[in-house]
């Protein structure tokens, strides 16, 4: 009975989170990637800058910690599962994460810029180093990173223009020509040729050895957190101290980015803010998971059960709205407008995914990950494939 109370829990963070990388990935849908960094370029109205900076704060950079954590902590969980049905642990894990990549690549190519599942396969495969280890170990290597990041938070000193102004401004011309207007060949090429850093093989490689460090911290302590149980529905005095002390510390850390331009001695600690708001938004909704009725999460649950293919989802749906073989509303929007917009599509999303999960017990894209990871007959039925395991098992 815990074990189904903890899962749903699992499930229901993973689709609140899903909500907060919806508003937050917004921002590139209807800026890009680089323009949402810019946002002065596109002369926001005082409310909706209001909006930009709530997203900032409260949002971004907070959310995708959850579900950073969450990959960490479901991997020990996988990594269970398959040692009771006596299957290859790291064999079956290594072609999941290869999946993702595939994933990603695809998603990347031909969709949309702001792809997690590429890196996040990526990082899964770092994580089969630790998959055995013991839990203090795993604790010891996650406590490193985390000092890792806020040593470089500390010295980190004046940031490093990377883009002229001259170059960004241009690319932003561009893309907001290509993006609005522009055929899906156009802005598929835009988007895949064009790179306004215009970065060596040096920087880029400095770059790419750098996001374990941002990674892998948050990864790591959800694979901890499985090790010792944390998300029970019965630890309810664990998560109330955890979003007790961790939200209002974490806000203050986010907020030090906008602090640090008018006080001078105190640093920009945003970096390691946006972890510690995470841990702080999981204790605080495991808090009100576990004190409540969870039939009020259902629909969280229900959307996080399909992660994968709502993620895609989320992305087809926007780059239609946004971009020029669409709606052509790149940059037209606003921003309070666009999270308005991103709440009705996550009812949406929920509404669905409770009526589908009737229906089927998963995604169409979860199918083809479970497909390829176990190596199964797709057309098989799940009766004749608990049977199996049953066999290998005994």
């Amino acid at each position: 009975m815990i074990g189904r109370e903890r899962n749903g829990l699992v499930d229901a963070l993973r689709g609140w989170s899903l909500f907060g990388i919806l508003i937050a990935n917004l921002l590139i849908f209807q800026y890009g990637l680089f323009g949402k960094d810019e946002i002065s370029f596109f002369q926001l109205s005082s409310l909706d800058y209001g909006g930009y900076v709530a997203i900032k704060m409260l949002i971004e950079n907070s959310f995708m910690p959850i579900f950073t954590f969450l990959f960490g902590y479901s991997l020990i969980l996988m990594r269970n599962r398959l040692k009771e049905k006596k299957r290859r642990v790291k064999w079956h894990l290594f072609r999941r994460f290869l999946v993702l990549i595939a994933f990603g690549v695809l998603h990347a190519t031909f969709l949309w810029e702001g792809d997690i599942l590429l890196l996040y396969g990526a990082m899964g495969m770092l994580l089969l180093f630790f998959i055995n280890r013991k839990r203090k170990t795993i604790l010891v290597w996650c406590v490193v990173l985390f000092s890792i990041i806020t040593l470089i938070s500390f010295i980190g000193g004046e940031e490093e223009v990377l883009i002229s102004e001259d170059n960004i401004n241009v690319y932003l011309k561009d893309t907001m020509t290509i993006y609005g207007s522009g055929s899906y060949e156009m802005i598929k090429n835009h988007r895949n040729d064009v790179d306004p850093m215009e970065m060596s093989g040096g920087e880029a490689f400095i770059v790419v050895l750098f996001m374990p460090i941002l990674i892998l911290p948050m990864m790591l302590l959800g694979m901890y957190g499985a090790h010792v149980g944390w998300l029970q529905v019965s630890r309810q005095k664990l998560f109330r101290y955890i979003a007790s002390s961790c939200v209002p510390i974490g806000l203050f850390l986010k907020a030090s980015f906008y602090l640090s331009k008018e006080i001078s001695w105190l640093p920009d600690m945003s970096l390691i803010g946006g972890s510690v708001l995470a841990v702080g938004y999981i204790g605080l909704f495991s808090y009100l998971y576990s004190k409540f009725s969870s039939h009020v999460f259902y629909g969280f649950e229900r959307l996080g059960k399909l992660s994968l293919t709502n993620y895609i989802l989320q992305t087809v749906v926007c780059t239609f709205i946004f971009y020029g073989y669409g709606f052509g509303l790149f940059g037209q929007m606003g921003v309070l407008l666009s999270i308005l917009f991103g709440i009705v599509l996550f009812a949406l999303q929920v509404v669905a995914s409770t009526f589908y999960l009737k229906r089927f017990r998963q995604g169409p894209l979860e199918k083809v990950m479970r497909t390829i990871v176990y190596l199964e007959n797709p057309f098989q039925s799940r009766k004749k494939r608990q049977l199996k395991d049953d066999m290998k098992v005994s």
